[in-house]
């Protein structure tokens, strides 16, 4: 279905938000509205093995409106970001070609990054390194090694707060794993598959409280569903345990019930509690790095995919950074819709 919403040829949508947030009930309610494809935009998603843990959409919810980059690799692959993105433009591709909107759907920040401004070719850091550099931020702490970093690649100290562990830690292992700069490698950054096209973008948010719960409602439902055979499917592969899909949430803690290590509670909790860890850190890259994204309440699917196609139709998307509160959808009470991942 070719869609006739507004002046749209080939314009894309973008939908972020933390892990559990309900992504999927807005995203198929948008692309029913606008003829749209829905396109992963997650790390974990991408992997055959992780139908249950990802939180993939279901086969039901797959057939209502074209989806694409769901389950298409496999677990002993270590798929990047560059991979991604190059599956990214050819999915792209195809729905130009169909006339569809594509609607991109994830909690990987990098996957964003990659879209919308391209990614640097920098190599693989050598794993002695990284190793050596998450020991010392560990060890000296983060304003240490941002002294450190001043004197190694003063350009990339500049462009970061002190107290920003993770990106000093990057910038060191980039430096000291390659002897050139971060930003070396940046000045040859290629430009992403939506470079020059116009975007709908937003955040899905939700109350700290009520994404605290549903991650831990959605997983004992994982639970319920069979996520240990996944699991137990898994560890018969006996695949290297550095691989994304095997560090992926929930997986790790269920491995060592499953190997004898632990018991089943011990392993769920620690699950739960690591994917609320892991919701955190999602909401802090996204408040940091997509600052300008407006966001919308994630407890009402039906007005943030209304606010997405009210945008998509006038060709803007209110920047956050000078919120306009008509655009915004109001939070609203909890619906049977808001429970959908």
């Amino acid at each position: 279905m070719e869609n006739d919403l507004g002046s749209a040829k080939g314009k894309a949508v973008l939908i972020a938000g933390p892990t559990s947030a309900g992504k999927t009930a807005v995203a198929l309610r948008l692309a029913r509205a606008l003829g749209g494809w829905i396109v992963n935009a997650d790390s974990v998603q991408v992997y055959a093995d992780l139908a249950l843990l990802s939180a993939r959409p279901s086969a039901r919810e797959q057939g209502a409106v074209p989806h694409r980059l769901f389950g298409t690799v496999d677990a002993a692959t270590a798929f990047s970001a560059a991979d991604w993105a190059a599956a990214a433009a050819e999915a792209l591709a195809e729905a130009d070609a169909a006339g569809a909107v594509p609607i991109f759907v994830g909690g990987t920040g990098l996957y964003f990054e990659a879209l919308c401004d391209g990614l640097a070719p920098v190599p693989a850091i050598d794993p002695a390194v990284r190793s050596a550099v998450r020991d010392a931020m560990a060890a000296r702490g983060p304003q240490a090694l941002y002294d450190d970093l001043a004197r190694e690649d003063p350009h990339a100290a500049a462009t970061l707060a002190p107290g920003d562990s993770q990106r000093i830690a990057r910038a060191l292992e980039v430096v000291r794993s390659t002897g050139r700069p971060l930003s070396a490698w940046q000045g040859a950054r290629t430009p992403g598959p939506l470079a020059g096209r116009p975007q709908v973008r937003a955040v899905l948010s939700l109350d700290r409280a009520r994404l605290r719960d549903r991650i831990a409602r959605r997983f004992e439902a994982m639970m319920a569903a069979g996520a240990l055979d996944e699991v137990r499917a898994l560890a018969a592969r006996d695949l290297d345990p550095s691989l994304p899909a095997m560090k992926a949430l929930g997986v790790p803690p269920l491995l060592d019930h499953v190997r004898g290590h632990l018991d089943r509670d011990t392993a769920v909790a620690r699950a739960i509690t690591q994917t609320r860890q892991y919701a955190k850190r999602q909401e802090t890259w996204f408040r940091n790095r997509l600052a300008s994204w407006p966001r919308l309440d994630a407890g009402d699917p039906a007005a943030a995919a209304a606010a997405l196609a009210r945008w998509f139709a006038t060709a803007d998307t209110p920047d956050a950074r000078a919120a306009d509160p008509d655009t915004a959808p109001a939070p609203s009470h909890p619906t049977q819709q808001e429970d959908r991942p």
